[in-house]
């Protein structure tokens, strides 16, 4: 309640107190700073029906704790995508859309290795793009012919609170993946990983992290779902890497065949790094100094295009930097599609669920 009340009382000289929002009677400012937070629109809260807690409704029911505290932020990118799972749920049995399971549920008693080797025949695209962003394309396409909704949601560098998590998986079909604009890799591990918690049919939101391969803390089915998503994107090259000699400085860590290998695979060089700590082909020691050199040269980087853009402002040139959009499954196109040829859904709500212009429609149908 503090927190609750501290948030929306921000910009105010007097901030309210819990009567002046759960008394009898609500102010229409005070509203509007409530649904600040919820962000449902007014008529949501002026809903005289009693709200009940169904558990198939939200993840939030259907699981007590998550591997990572979620922020407001992320709450918010969860209850987005929870009810845009049920509009699909809804919108496919009217318009007569069969989205029924193609992958096998497997257990924690299946090996990660086995299962990624048979997954990959079914998902894995047949050539391969060079480029990061066409190859998470090529992947989303790939699940959608498995009926395995994928989803991304971005955000601005300016926005409030960003989530503090990378993607999550919710029953029985959606993915659901954050944005990573200057780092693709990443955002693909996290694809996989979320995959494997679909093939384990077990729900998730987290911030994943390849790194965490090298701890032995982490739980069971967080092990399962990173060496799950190793295994499923090293493929050819993983005897080239368990069959390293051991990094260290007089090899300049491998660091020549570890990047050509991270190229080929689309796994980042720290992922493949982590995989040699965690087979003991480099020391914590050599690992932590490769990890802190990566990370300065991903900061740099990020550092120069910033100093490059200021520098551009000065000189006045104009370049149309625009908010990356997010990659729309084929699955979710064509669940539109049946929808709109059914009569479930109109021209206006096509467009509006896709984010795209009226006059573009027809590149959709």
């Amino acid at each position: 309640m503090d927190e609750f009340l501290i948030r929306i009382s921000e910009g105010l000289k007097h901030p309210l107190t819990e009567q002046d929002v759960f008394g009898s009677e609500i102010k229409l400012a005070h509203l509007k700073r409530v649904d600040r937070v919820f962000d449902k629109g007014v008529e949501f809260y002026l809903n005289p029906k009693p709200m009940t807690e169904n558990r198939e409704a939200s993840i939030f029911f259907r699981k007590d704790s998550f591997n990572t505290d979620l922020n407001v932020g992320a709450k918010k990118i969860v209850a987005k995508f929870e009810d845009l799972k049920i509009s699909i749920s809804a919108i496919s049995k009217l318009a007569d859309v069969k989205l029924k399971r193609v992958l096998p549920i497997y257990t924690l008693s299946d090996n990660p290795k086995d299962v990624a080797a048979v997954v990959r025949e079914r998902l894995y695209p047949d050539e391969v793009s060079p480029v990061l962003r066409d190859f998470l394309k090529q992947l989303i396409a790939k699940f959608a012919e498995c009926n395995i909704f994928v989803f991304e949601f971005v955000e601005t560098w300016n926005k409030r609170e960003t989530a503090n998590i990378n993607g999550f998986f919710l029953k029985p079909n959606v993915i659901v993946l954050k944005r990573q604009q200057k780092a693709f890799r990443r955002e693909i591990f996290t694809l996989i990983h979320e995959l494997g918690h679909y093939l384990l049919n077990e729900e998730e939101i987290e911030e994943v992290e390849m790194t965490s391969m090298s701890k032995l803390d982490i739980s069971k089915i967080e092990n399962w779902c990173n060496t799950f998503a190793y295994y499923f994107l090293i493929a050819d090259y993983r005897d080239m890497i368990d069959n390293i000699e051991k990094a260290d400085a007089s090899n300049d860590y491998h660091f020549e065949l570890v990047e050509k290998i991270s190229k080929e695979t689309h796994l980042s060089t720290l992922a493949l790094f982590t995989r040699l700590l965690y087979t003991r082909k480099i020391s914590r020691g050599d690992y932590n100094n490769v990890k802190t050199d990566l990370n300065n040269r991903y900061r740099q980087r990020l550092e120069n295009e910033r100093r490059q853009r200021e520098l551009d402002k000065i000189k006045g040139v104009k370049k149309g930097g625009t908010t990356p959009k997010p990659i729309n499954s084929p699955l979710y196109i064509n669940t539109l599609q049946s929808a709109l040829y059914s009569g479930v859904i109109n021209e206006y709500d096509f467009c509006k669920s896709l984010n795209i212009k009226p006059e573009k429609i027809e590149q959709y149908l």
